[in-house]
This record gives structure tokens, C-alpha cells and sequence, in this order.
């Protein structure tokens, strides 16, 4: 039996927003879960990458504000690598960023990675992270 969900309006456009800045559709995740296996900041996130994506799936844009997993994506593509779908859910994340910038509050920041995680992530991760708090 399937369910089918009313999605209101506002959450239609935040849904189609995303899809547009991404240039993907949301819909394509079948929530596998690779990209959270992948993800070298998951043990650090609140929502992992396919809860995420789940979350935008049904517009809850309201869930995801203040997640601190928009800040901790790396933009390091790991998770679009083992996606089966070839969904770049950095880009998903980097979509929310900006469409819940003056909604949400940052609750982490490049000078918040503790220096044992740190001598553990790979390089790019840790360029990315500071790359996204320049200013």
C-alpha cells in the first residue's frame, strides 16, 4: 500500500527551489544510505546527508533550520560518488545554506574542529570547511 502526502504550497516551493538551484531532483534518492556511509563528517552531523535529503523530499524546511549538518558538509563529494543516482547532495546542502541563511543561525564554524579530528579527516575536507567560512 502506498502513502501518499499532502505537501502544502510552501512546501512545494521549497522543494522545486532546491531542485532548481541544484539543478537535480530531490525525488531520485531512494535513500540507500551510501551517502551517509561515505560521509567522513557523519559522526559529527546532526541530520545525516539522506535524512536530509528526505527532510527537503517532504518540505520540512522547518526541521532542517539550525541543522548543524549544513555546516558540516565538506562539499567533498564522497557522497555523490557512491550515490546510484549521481545525486550531488553537496549541492543539496549548499541550496539549503542558502535559501535558510536568514532563517537559521550558524552553530558551527571551521574553529570549532577538535584537533584530534582534525589529524583525521582527509586534507580537502578541512580546505573545504574553511573555504565556506571565508568571507
Amino acid at each position: 500500500m502506498r502513502v501518499k502526502l499532502k505537501i502544502g504550497e510552501n512546501e512545494k516551493k521549497f522543494i522545486n527551489r532546491v531542485n532548481e538551484l541544484t539543478g537535480d531532483n530531490v525525488y531520485r534518492c531512494y535513500q540507500c544510505g551510501r551517502c551517509s556511509a561515505s560521509c567522513p563528517m557523519a559522526q559529527e552531523m546532526d541530520l545525516l546527508p539522506n535524512q536530509i535529503i528526505r527532510k527537503v523530499q517532504m518540505g520540512q524546511e522547518e526541521d532542517i533550520i539550525g541543522s548543524k549538518t549544513l555546516t558540516l558538509c565538506a562539499s567533498c563529494f564522497a557522497c555523490q560518488g557512491r550515490c546510484p543516482k549521481g545525486i550531488d547532495i553537496a549541492a543539496v546542502c549548499e541550496a539549503i545554506r542558502h535559501l535558510l541563511e536568514p532563517k537559521g543561525k550558524d552553530f558551527w564554524g571551521p574553529d570549532d574542529v577538535q584537533p584530534e579530528l582534525a589529524k583525521e579527516l582527509p586534507q580537502q575536507v578541512l580546505v573545504a570547511v574553511y573555504k565556506k567560512f571565508a568571507k
